[in-house]
Formats: structure tokens, C-alpha cells, sequence
């Protein structure tokens, strides 16, 4: 099995610690489903964190071990990332994004395709939370000023940008960590996810207007509170991150290693005349960052014990085998909800082979269509919510589970049947 740390060289070190190793795996899993610790204002970049931590002082792992759990690359990746969205947002691109797409309401039908379009096309290639972050407060003002219900286009955003997350392996955190661990091509990816991509963005879209087409009005809107500030455009640093970013972009197709792509475009940007370092850094995710560290950390260690393989021929034995890409599909998008995409997504990656890379090509998929389905499937989801939320909107979980899960759904179902077909 192609393990995702790579591990197994150093596994008859902490054999007699099996047990132990396993029950802080446990335990720091559960917290994570659960998103908190009763007493403690801790979250689940915490509790990954107070794993990771346990694992040293409990269970003995060298910090050696725990730098070789940690996949940097990925990190380094993730971090290039991070800044290349920074510089976009400190120049005011994406709020001036919003403002264009916010302008366009004459037609409610030709706007949410509009707006579903964008996010996704912008969460493809850049931080799909910063869209959400950005994007709601905008969309969500211009919907009121206009008198149209804002509840249906807020989820069809945080939809759409799940969705379009998928369509690249730069898209989300976790497609990022897939691809490194996988070592995925990035053109071939592309060319196998566009269609189950397009599919489920399709489906969204009708999905989301025929459920809401008829409660586009109301006579009860909420009063906007104090408007978040829009960024000062700058079209010269605007230019100069979008053809920053085109050429790493271009650069992902070659051989070159992709972290030191993004690091270097990074550094570019971090030796600006015009943005401070601090303004920069002050906007990497760095609580993301955070609970990957955690996860690896957690993850290398589970992955030693070799309980991963034997959870793997118990569930194949009783009929859950994960070398199935229907069953996986279906497997990742329950965990992802049950725990936390990211952690779902470090667990399956040691339990699977990557061998095969449509195997590592479903999984991403799979993980960002689930992240659709209820508010805590994703981050971008609750961004919105909250966004929304400080606009004086309410949306429920009903309201957003009454479109999710049927969005999920089918664009699931498109990605089984794409799974089935003969290539």
C-alpha cells in the first residue's frame, strides 16, 4: 500500500505503543467531529494541535519523528498560497470582483449563474474562503438594496465555490495535500475532474433556482448593519498578481516542484514596495496551516501502529472495500461531514493506495462535493453563514441543508458514474 507519510521504515519503534498511539488518534478524532472540548474555548485546529502534542509527551514520538510525520512540501505549498491570495485581496481585486458581479441584478437567473460561475472560476485558482469572505457581505447588501431574498444566491455562493475548488489541485487545502502525497499530474487531473465538475455545477445551479425561484421576494428585509470597507482597487498590484499568478499556474504543468513554485512567487510578494510584510502575513491562514501540522503529525504516528491496514481488510471483509471509487466516493463525503474534510481526508490517505491515481482524483472530488451538503461541511460554508449572519441574515441549517443535500447528491452521483465508466 502506498502509505500517504511513508512510514512503515520506522513502524517496530513505537509497536509497543500501538495502543496508546491509537487512543490519542481516537480521542483527538472524536474532539475534532465534535468541533470542541466541553470547559475549554478550544477549536479543532486545537485539538489537533493537543493530539499532535500528546503523541510527544505520552506516546514517546521522537521530535525527529515528528518532523518526518510532517509533509513539508505541502506546507510550503499551502503557504505560497496563502500569499498569492493576500496580495490579490490587499489590492482589492476580489472586492472589486464582487462589486461587478454585485452590479448585475437585473435578471435574478442571469445573476446567480453569473455569480456561481465567478466563484467558482476564482476558487479554482485562489483561497475559495477568501471568495466566500469577501463576496458575501457584497453579494449580500446589493440583494437587499434590490429587495431579493439573499438566503438562496449566499448558498449558491459557498456551493459554487465548493464545487469549483474541485476543479484544480490548488483549489482547496486538501486537494493541495492529495496531490503532494499522490504526487498528481496537474493538466491530467484537470482533464479528469472538468467533467464531473461541470456536471455538479450544473446541477447546483438548477437544483438552487428551481427551489428558489419562487421566494426570490419578500416583504420582510433585514436592516444592513455597518458595511465592511472595501479595499482600495490597485490596478498596477492587481496586474502584477494576476500575472504572477497565470505563471505559476503555467509552471504547475511542468516538472518543477510545485512548492518551490509558489514559494518563490511568495517571495516575490513578500519583497513588495507597496504592501508590508505584516499585511501580507497578517492574512495567510496560518490556523490552517496549523491543523495540517497537527494532522501529519497524527496521522504518521496512527500510521505506524499499522491499525490503518487492518481497519482496511475488516471493512473489505464486511463489504466496504475502499479500492471501489463509488464506495470511496461515498465513504469520503460521509466522513467529511462526520469529522472534518481536512481530517477526513488525512485519515483515508493513510488507509488507501495511491497507487492508482484516479483513487487520489476521487478522493478530492469527493471530499469537496460533500463539503456542500450541510453548513458544517466546509469552512467556506460558515464563512457565508457568518457573513450573512452580521448582514442580518439568517440562514438556518435547514435552509441551507434543504438545497445542499440534493446539490450533493447528484453531483455525487455525476462523479460515480464518471468513476464507472471505462477510460
Amino acid at each position: 500500500m502506498n502509505s500517504a507519510a511513508g512510514l512503515l521504515p520506522i513502524a517496530h519503534e513505537y509497536a509497543s505503543r500501538g495502543p496508546l498511539i491509537l487512543a490519542i488518534f481516537a480521542i483527538t478524532y472524536f474532539g475534532i467531529a465534535v468541533g470542541r472540548v466541553p470547559a475549554l474555548k478550544v477549536n479543532r485546529v486545537g485539538i489537533a494541535l493537543l493530539g499532535a502534542i500528546a503523541l510527544t509527551i505520552f506516546a514517546g514520538v521522537t521530535t525527529a519523528d515528528v518532523v518526518s510525520f510532517i509533509n513539508w512540501p505541502t506546507v510550503f505549498l499551502l503557504f505560497g498560497f496563502f500569499v498569492l491570495s493576500a496580495q490579490l485581496r490587499l489590492s482589492g481585486f476580489f472586492d472589486k470582483v464582487a462589486v461587478a458581479v454585485a452590479a448585475r441584478l437585473g435578471h435574478p437567473a442571469r445573476f446567480l449563474l453569473q455569480l456561481m460561475l465567478v466563484t467558482a472560476g476564482l476558487s479554482a485558482v485562489l483561497n475559495h474562503d477568501v471568495v466566500c469572505l469577501v463576496f458575501a457581505p457584497i453579494i449580500a447588501a446589493a440583494l437587499i438594496r434590490q429587495k431579493i431574498n439573499p438566503v438562496p444566491f449566499l448558498i449558491a455562493l459557498a456551493i459554487a465555490s465548493n464545487i469549483g475548488a474541485a476543479s484544480t489541485l490548488v483549489g482547496n487545502p486538501q486537494d493541495m495535500v492529495i496531490a503532494q502525497l499522490a504526487r498528481l499530474d496537474f493538466g491530467r487531473y484537470i482533464l479528469w475532474s472538468i467533467a464531473p465538475v461541470l456536471f455538479a455545477l450544473a446541477s447546483a445551479y438548477a437544483i438552487i433556482w428551481m427551489l428558489s425561484r419562487k421566494t426570490l421576494h419578500s416583504t420582510v428585509f433585514p436592516r444592513t448593519g455597518a458595511q465592511r470597507a472595501n479595499r482600495p482597487f490597485d490596478r498596477g498590484h492587481t496586474i502584477k498578481g494576476l500575472v504572477i499568478l497565470a505563471v505559476v499556474i503555467a509552471l504547475f504543468f511542468t516538472s518543477l516542484p510545485k512548492e518551490m513554485i509558489a514559494l518563490a512567487a511568495a517571495g516575490i510578494h513578500i519583497a513588495s514596495r507597496k504592501f508590508r510584510t505584516e499585511e501580507l502575513l497578517g492574512l495567510v491562514d496560518w490556523s490552517i496551516l496549523v491543523l495540517f501540522i497537527g494532522l501529519f503529525v497524527i496521522a504518521g504516528a496512527f500510521q505506524t501502529t499499522g491499525y490503518g491496514e487492518l481497519a482496511v481488510r475488516w471493512l473489505a471483509n464486511n463489504g466496504v472495500n475502499l479500492g471501489s471509487l463509488p464506495v470511496l466516493t461515498g465513504v469520503t463525503a460521509v466522513l467529511s461531514n462526520l469529522l472534518n474534510n481536512s481530517a477526513a481526508v488525512m485519515l483515508l490517505l493513510n488507509v488507501v493506495d495511491l497507487s492508482n491515481p484516479a483513487t487520489a482524483y476521487t478522493l478530492a472530488l469527493a471530499n469537496s462535493f460533500g463539503g456542500s451538503l450541510v453548513i458544517i461541511g466546509s469552512v467556506s460554508n460558515i464563512i457565508v453563514v457568518q457573513q450573512a449572519r452580521e448582514s442580518g441574515i439568517n440562514i438556518s441549517f435547514y435552509d441551507f441543508a434543504r438545497v445542499g443535500v440534493p446539490v450533493t447528491l447528484a453531483a455525487l452521483a455525476g462523479l460515480i458514474i464518471w468513476t464507472m465508466l471505462p477510460f
